[in-house]
């Protein structure tokens, strides 16, 4: 079957996009808090005990996450006055309160995960979905006192229905679909894309990849000069995905703090989040649009 969710449409063609304070990337941390369920196989380290229920090394090695390595991760971004995106799994506020806590001190950007990190909704019934959707909203709201403006599946699982029930529910955008550096209208009316990298990602990076510390610090240096070559006449989003259990060991610190710093010191960067810049882009392109109408208008 053809995509019905979003047209095709290439960079080169789209009319300039410009960020506040003329920035020309805009920058934001997506930091994934998540729940994973002790009898249930998720993201593994070691694949040879992923099927075992319990699976001590990788839940362990999930765990450390909550535990240890999200405080690391907060120092860090402390230090260079970052503001995190967080992807949150709704179990969280149950299980881990403390974290909501730091970050709503912070006022950090909450972004709806899921319910945990264990479930995906791929296979659900409509009424299943929404009930589903539903639960992870008003939970995470009464968690954080807001109401999620943004959307990433679990393991970016979506539905073809998951779109539309996210509109239902109030919600303006998603990260599931990673192929743009920049925002982008989709076909459900009132719901953004918005960047999120599976490569510039730590799990993929480290993980998958057996990525090193400077090669780390090397690869944000080279994805950040390279959106700001391209940004020169449109602005780009740089999306650094980031898992507490994998970039909050304490062996990879050093190296966050590095690529961290040369971001905040470079020029033409807009340290943001993903919920204010999907605001300031529906914002630009209602202008936009009522520019155009005038226009049409007077002509």
């Amino acid at each position: 079957m053809d995509n019905e969710l979003f047209d095709y449409s290439p960079i080169v063609d789209r009319a300039p996009m410009h960020w506040p304070g003329d920035a020309r990337v805009a920058f934001y941390v997506g930091l994934n808090v998540e729940h994973y369920q002790v009898d249930r196989p998720s993201t593994s380290i070691f694949a040879g005990t992923a099927g075992l229920a319990p699976d001590p090394l990788n839940y362990g090695w999930r765990d450390y996450g909550p535990r240890v390595g999200f405080w690391r991760v907060l120092e860090t971004l402390d230090r260079h006055g970052i503001r995190a995106s967080v992807l949150l799994n709704s179990d969280v506020a149950e299980h881990n309160p403390q974290i909501i806590a730091a970050g709503l001190a912070r006022d950090w950007a909450w972004l709806a995960h899921g319910k945990n990190n264990s479930i995906f909704q791929a296979d659900m019934s409509v009424d299943e979905e929404r009930a589903y959707l539903t639960e992870v909203v008003q939970t995470i709201e009464k968690a954080t006192g807001r109401k999620p403006q943004g959307w990433m599946g679990p393991a970016l699982t979506q539905t073809f229905r998951t779109p539309e029930l996210l509109t239902e529910l109030g919600l303006s955008y998603a990260l599931d679909w990673t192929n743009d550096d920049q925002p982008y209208q989709t076909k459900v009316p009132g719901l953004l894309n918005l960047p999120y990298s599976v490569e510039l990602n730590d799990i993929n990076l480290f993980v998958s990849k057996s990525t090193t510390g400077p090669d780390f610090v090397q690869i944000v240096t080279d994805q950040l000069d390279q959106l700001y070559a391209d940004s020169a006449t449109s602005g780009r989003v740089m999306a650094l995905a980031l898992h507490p259990f994998v970039i909050g060991q304490a062996f990879r610190s050093k190296y966050l703090d590095q690529a961290l710093e040369y971001v905040v010191n470079h020029p033409g960067v807009w340290l943001t989040t993903s919920d204010e810049i999907a605001a300031h882009y529906s914002g630009a392109s209602g202008l936009a649009e009522s520019a155009r109408s005038e226009d049409d208008q007077v002509g």
